[in-house]
Parts: C-alpha cells; structure tokens; sequence
C-alpha cells in the first residue's frame, strides 16, 4: 500500500508548482484591486525585453492569443496561406483560422519539427508566413529555415510554446526570424496556469508591425474575475492534488474542481472543431502575471534540471530507431521516447503512479480534433502521423532517482 503514497511524477499535472508558487497565487487571489493591472506586467515585459532582441513585448491570456495578434500586425487574413507542422496542438491552426488565414500541413523531420525539405515543396504565391514550432523545446534546423524564409520572402515566425530557455547554436531560441510567441501554460516551461507573450524583433521586415500590434492590444479586454480566480486556484488545488493523486483521492478532487467549473482546461471544446473560445484573445492580468515572475527566477535551474535528465534518456535510448541524439542547448520540456505500444507503456506507468505525457497521440491533438475542420487531410503528412501513433514523452523536471523509476519500465525495450 504505502506506493500510492508516492508523490506522483508527472509530465502534465502542474510540474511547476512548488511552495512559492502557492504563496504567489494566495496573495493575488487576495489582491483582488491588482488583478488587471500592477508592476507585475511590467516586470514580466522588462524581462523578455532584457532577453530578446526586442522593444516590443504585449502579453495576452494565452499562447494562441499572442500568436494570433502576430498574425494580425503581419497584416496575415483572407486569401493568405500559413505553412504550419502537422505535428502539433490544435491551438497553432486555431490561430491561423481564426486570423482569416489558411494553415497549410507540412510534414516533419527526426527532431519532430519542421521538416525543411518539406516546407519548401509547400510553398506557394499565396504563402505569408512560416510557422516554426520547436517540439519539446528541442530546437528545429533554424538555420534552413532562416535561410527558406529568407529565399521566398516570407515571414519567420518562432512558436516557443515549448521553448523558453532553450538554445540553438548559442543563440536564444525566439532571437530568429521577425517575431516569436510564448505559453505560460500549466504544463510549459514556466507556468502561470494561462498566458503568453508576443515579441516582434527589432528588425522585424514588416515596417508597421509594432505599431499594429500594440493597437491591436490596446483595444483587447482583459479576462473577467471568474476566470482569474480559476488560475490562481489551480496553484492552490494542485498542491493538494498532486502528493494525494496516487491514492486516488487527488484525481476525484481534480474531477469534481473541473466539473465545477472551478478549475479550467487546457483546451476548449469548441477549438475542436477550430472556432475561438469566448474571451479569446485577451489581455494577461497582472495576478498571472504576479505567478509568472515567481516563475523567471527559476528557468535556469529548471532547464538545467531538465537537461540532464534528457542526457539520462539519451544515453539509456541512444540505441533506440527514431531515438533523437541529446542536443546541448535544447530545452527538453518532455523527452520523445518512440515505442511499439505506446498506450500499453502508459498504462503500465500509470499503475506505478507515474503519468507519461502523450504529445501528439493525434495528429493536430488533442483527441477529437476535426480534422477537416482545421483543413488537415488525413495521410498528407505520413511521418507525423506515424510520430502520433508511437511517442510517449518522459517528465524532466524531476530527480536522477524519480527518472530511475521511469526507466525501470523500459528494460524490456
């Protein structure tokens, strides 16, 4: 009996949240006046502006929001064709759809990002922008892909929803290209449950994009009080959650939270089928914000915690067909394992209380996406689908002797 006592090692269920965290979400869900505005916001700004060759931050209630305000500084609608990875979380096309624009799949290469060869066969007059998303913060072949965007005059936009923290070559991954967004989300590199950022570089080809996109922001609202008192509880539910979820009493109260609507979701149904959740796009209040600065102070020690537990993998899987060498630099928010049975390996995980993440089990994921309805056809992308049906992702940000537990479920690989 006394393994379900075990605290729970997880990819997904909060893994950021330490005891600060929970401090941080108490005294803003009491600080009801500084909810929507405060030094938060600005300090968040100062830090992206400190680290990115940018004057231009604008901070929004999600990844997908930032992302889609890029588009509209870009001046991306109707008639305009997005070159996306099919590889990927149904919130990338969303953004595209929702700006008026058409996502076009390309297929992907052994790091599970964009393929560059493949990109360029998708390549039309009607292309505007390229997409590059770096799938668990193991950055793609920038330097082909700066080098395409450059040949076909086309917009290089950087997805670093997985990637904060990472490096390519030395360089910051969110530096390329002309502008880069941000997730904030519960399962991201730094987490305040929701939010994102946006960076158009300072030289951005796009000579009125700044100006746009803090227009285009002004005009935004910011998220009502219900759903800021959801992300600032979900700090303080998880940190009864998590020690309690192996006994089963954690994931009854998850349960019951989500049923009633005191705790959100990751994805919203009606994304499924590519429409635009009320509220959506935003602003990011500064209480997210006030969780998201406790969080920067800790993206070395979490990167550098992550990154040697991805070179424990590399070396354990290094043997492994599609295994992906350990690449210095990479952010490794989740280490790919590719296996036979992916869903049996999960299961027999989760019967040791161990949660291993399922990025992408779909391609465009989640389960239940409509794939018509995003303008994916099905077998148009063969490697991401195959990358779909055989990943497992492995948490990073644990011990040397949490990994240990992992690892013992792979002897027989």
């Amino acid at each position: 009996m006394m393994k379900y006592f075990r605290k729970v090692i997880s990819a997904s269920l909060s893994p950021n949240t330490e005891t600060d965290d929970v401090a941080a979400a108490v005294a803003a869900l009491f600080s009801p006046w500084r909810w929507h505005q405060g030094s938060d916001i600005k300090a968040v700004k100062q830090w992206f502006t400190g680290h990115f060759p940018t004057k231009h931050v604008t901070l929004y209630n999600s990844g997908r929001s930032a992302l889609y305000a890029i588009l509209r500084a870009f001046g991306i609608g109707k008639g305009d064709e997005v070159i996306v990875q099919a590889f990927t979380c149904v919130a990338v096309p969303n953004s595209v759809l929702w700006a008026g624009a058409t996502p076009v799949y390309a297929d992907i290469d052994g790091t599970y990002n964009l393929d560059p060869v493949d990109l360029e066969k998708h390549i039309t007059p009607r292309t505007k922008a390229v997409i590059v998303q770096n799938t668990f913060g193991i950055p793609a072949n920038m330097d082909a892909l700066v080098t395409l965007t450059k040949k076909y005059k086309l917009l290089l936009i950087e997805d670093c929803a997985h990637a904060l923290g990472a490096f390519y070559k030395g360089k910051r991954v969110g530096s390329f290209g002309d502008a880069a967004f941000f997730s904030f989300g519960r399962d991201k590199v730094l987490s305040s449950v929701w939010g994102g950022a946006a960076i158009i570089h300072n030289d951005c080809r796009v000579v009125d994009a700044t100006a746009k996109i803090h227009t285009f922001h002004s005009r935004l609202l910011m998220p009502n009080a219900s759903w800021i008192v959801q992300q600032l509880l979900h700090p303080l539910a998880f940190a009864f959650i998590i020690p309690w979820y192996n006994l089963g009493i954690g994931k009854l109260l998850l349960v019951f939270l989500q049923r009633m609507n005191m705790l959100s979701f990751p994805v919203y149904p009606e994304e499924k089928s590519g429409g635009r959740p009320k509220g959506f796009p935003a602003q990011y209040p500064n209480a997210l914000a006030k969780l998201l600065r406790v969080q920067l102070r800790k993206l070395d020690r979490y990167g550098n915690m992550r990154r040697d537990i991805a070179q424990i993998y590399a070396k354990k899987f290094s043997d492994l067909p599609h295994n992906v060498p350990y690449i210095p630099g990479s952010g490794y928010l989740r280490y790919p394992v590719w296996v036979d049975a992916p869903e049996q390996l999960r299961l027999k995980a989760k019967k040791r209380g161990i949660l291993l993440g399922n990025w992408y089990h779909n391609v465009i994921d989640p389960i239940g996406v409509i794939l018509e309805k995003v303008g994916y056809t099905p077998g148009s992308c063969p490697r991401s689908e195959e990358a779909a049906k055989h990943l497992l992702n492995l948490p990073t940000r644990i011990t040397a002797r949490e990994s240990s537990q992992i690892l013992v479920l792979f002897r027989t690989i």
